[in-house]
């Protein structure tokens, strides 16, 4: 059978709050970041495994509180009073700052500057501040006092909500048992759950087939690690 060219054009993930998909594996996170006015000391950080909606409760935090948001691994080239000026900043992966003298003197500064003047710090990585190896003093204790939120993996709802949401962003209809069964067999992550629908949907454009069980199997069983 002749292939078809097929175009995958994927926008970037929305972060809008209408758009992220409340299960048991998140409703608690996103209590804690609703909550953020009453953050014990004016800070939060999320903890979460990749792929399991940090940036999405980031994005939300964001739009709702008017805060900056910036990766760990850019704070030592940032402006840290007009950050903190700011009055809410969102740090992503801010466990990167470990070890680089600059970058932890810098999230220092910003701790400092921004809590002082009653501003809102929040920080995302995979595992809690008291865990990560930084050589600065007083940024450990300060990090040690951080209360956390955690995001736990995904599970069975999440999943197959957000890849029946994926697949209605491209128009496609894939019956129940279809999405039970990637479910059933798919890397417990988001980010792969965009990945597999972005597949099958090439596939199906290439092949002109329908994405039933059968295209199922075969997308699944042609991508390393992708097995459950």
């Amino acid at each position: 059978m002749a292939r078809q060219l097929a175009f995958d054009l994927p926008g970037a993930p929305s972060l809008r709050r209408e758009d992220f998909m409340v299960t048991a594996a998140n409703a608690n996170a996103l209590r804690s970041l609703e909550g953020w006015a009453d953050w014990p000391g004016g800070k939060l950080a999320l903890i979460g495994p990749p792929g399991s909606g940090k940036s999405h409760l980031v994005g939300i935090w964001a739009a709702e509180t008017g805060a900056t948001v910036l990766a760990g691994a850019a704070l030592c080239n940032a402006d840290i009073p007009a950050l903190a000026e700011t009055g809410r900043v969102a740090v992503e992966g801010a466990a990167a700052v470990a070890g680089a003298p600059e970058a932890e003197r810098a999230l220092l500064h910003l701790h400092n500057h921004l809590l002082a003047g009653g501003g809102r710090l929040l920080l995302t990585a995979s595992t809690a501040p008291a865990r990560w190896p930084v050589d600065l003093p007083d940024l450990a204790s300060r990090l040690a006092a951080t209360a956390t939120a955690h995001l736990e993996p995904p599970d069975d709802a999440l999943l197959a909500a957000v890849l029946v949401k994926l697949f209605a962003d491209r128009q496609i209809a894939v019956p129940p048992v279809v999405v039970g069964y990637l479910v059933a067999r798919m890397e417990r992550s988001l980010a792969a759950a965009r990945d597999l629908v972005a597949r099958l949907d090439r596939r199906a454009l290439a092949e002109h087939r329908r994405i039933g069980l059968q295209l199922a199997a075969e997308v699944l069983d042609s991508a390393p690690g992708q097995g459950r």
